[in-house]
């Protein structure tokens, strides 16, 4: 096979890889009322990963989970490597450069940055997934800028540069994104190779315009907003949906809540209660609406009182119940801008063969609220730029 035949067949086959991870949904009424939808894997967890290489208790021990550092910088401890947040399991598919090369990324609304590992990265998490090589792309130009982002997952350290990003069909043209040159230990047990955030550009480090922006920029999405929607067990089904909503996902009214923060989606709970009894977030609290974060996460007085109502204990840093009575378990409710937003037990509890079972509540900082994929899986979550409101309906 010549060299151009190889060539060729690369494309191909990166363009093929692409377009499987790509599909896009057009009203009858007009063809150019389309959504580009990401389908999005929902893979093994590092911890479960871990769990299977008896590794999990000492990890664990070595890298806390520390979700609050990827919020507010006063939870981020100094010189620690890293924090863990070994229940991500949700990634989708987008290329970068010319021609394309493909990454697994975390579609994260509570961070504004996208970055990928590349060649000038040597660390074990950098050497395990797929990296960016600037050398392969004639689209790309560098920038320099230094970058150094903590997540509540881990933490990287890079450079800015632009490229060609494609997500979902859409060609996002310049755009700068961050090339890994460190990254956190923990990050090689993820199955992403990256992060692409979608939140607020104020949020974004080293001033990089976010990949959402651009397309509403460049009239490349119907609507200023992005839906998501999480599965709870199957590996397929669940897809973030840029430029619209897809009622195939969900059922009944849309309840439309204001930000109360435009920086993250940043939203206020008037409280939480079980069997009609407020157990937290009494007199009102923030929350975040955010798939980069895996539990629902909030003031440690509050997750222990729900978990104790609920009748889960405290062990090894879990929240763990006996998996014969989950159906005995109660609902726990959140009660946001004058409707009810009600989990059951079988969604706040997870099940493995390896840790039995444990409740999705989990600490967190001071006052801060996190509802991660937890809540995600119940509520179809709507991210509206262009009102700047977060729309949660029930998820089918």
């Amino acid at each position: 096979m010549s060299v151009g035949t190889q060539v060729l067949k690369s494309k191909a086959d990166s363009r093929a890889e692409i377009m499987k991870w790509a599909f896009v949904v057009c009203a009858m009424v007009a063809l150019s009322e389309c959504l580009v939808q990401i389908p999005l894997e929902k893979g093994k967890t590092a911890r479960e990963i871990l769990e299977e290489q008896g590794l999990w208790e000492e990890y664990k021990q070595k890298f806390p989970y520390n979700p609050m550092s990827k919020f507010d910088h006063r939870f981020a401890v100094a010189g620690e490597p890293m924090t863990n947040d070994a229940d991500l399991s949700y990634y989708g598919i987008i290329s970068i450069g010319t021609p394309p090369q493909s990454f697994k990324v975390i579609f994260d609304t509570g961070s504004s940055n996208l970055w990928v590992p590349s060649v000038y990265c040597s660390s074990p998490a950098c050497n395990n997934h797929n990296k960016f090589n600037p050398s392969k792309s004639s689209t790309f130009r560098y920038n320099g800028t230094p970058l150094d982002i903590r997540y509540g997952t881990g933490s990287m350290t890079g450079v800015l540069a632009y490229d060609t990003v494609t997500v979902g069909g859409l060609a996002v043209t310049n755009q700068i994104f961050g090339l890994s040159q460190s990254e956190a230990p923990f990050m090689q047990y993820m199955r992403a190779d990256g992060i692409l955030g979608l939140a607020y550009p104020r949020l974004s480090a080293s001033g990089a315009t976010p990949v959402f922006d651009n397309m509403m920029k460049e009239g490349l999405v119907n609507q200023d907003l992005f839906s998501v929607y999480l599965t709870s067990n199957s590996q397929q089904g669940s897809v973030v949906t840029f430029g619209g909503t897809d009622p195939n996902h969900y059922y009944g009214p849309i309840t439309w809540i204001p930000l109360s923060n435009e920086l993250y989606w940043q939203i206020t709970v008037d409280s939480v209660t079980v069997n009609g009894q407020v157990v937290a977030c009494s007199g009102g609290c923030q929350a975040i609406v955010d798939t980069g974060t895996s539990l629902i996460v909030g003031p440690q007085s509050s997750i222990s009182n729900i978990n104790s109502v609920v009748g889960a204990s405290s062990q090894n840093g879990d929240y763990v119940v006996s998996c014969n009575n989950i159906g005995q378990m109660p609902d726990v409710t959140f009660h946001i801008h004058g409707q009810q937003f009600t989990l059951p037990a079988s969604a706040y509890v997870s099940q493995s063969s390896y840790f039995g079972c444990r409740t999705g509540f989990g600490n967190g900082g001071d006052s801060l609220w996190i509802l991660g994929d937890v809540f995600i899986r119940q509520y179809y979550s709507i991210f509206n730029r262009a009102q700047n409101m977060v729309g949660l309906a029930r998820a089918r």
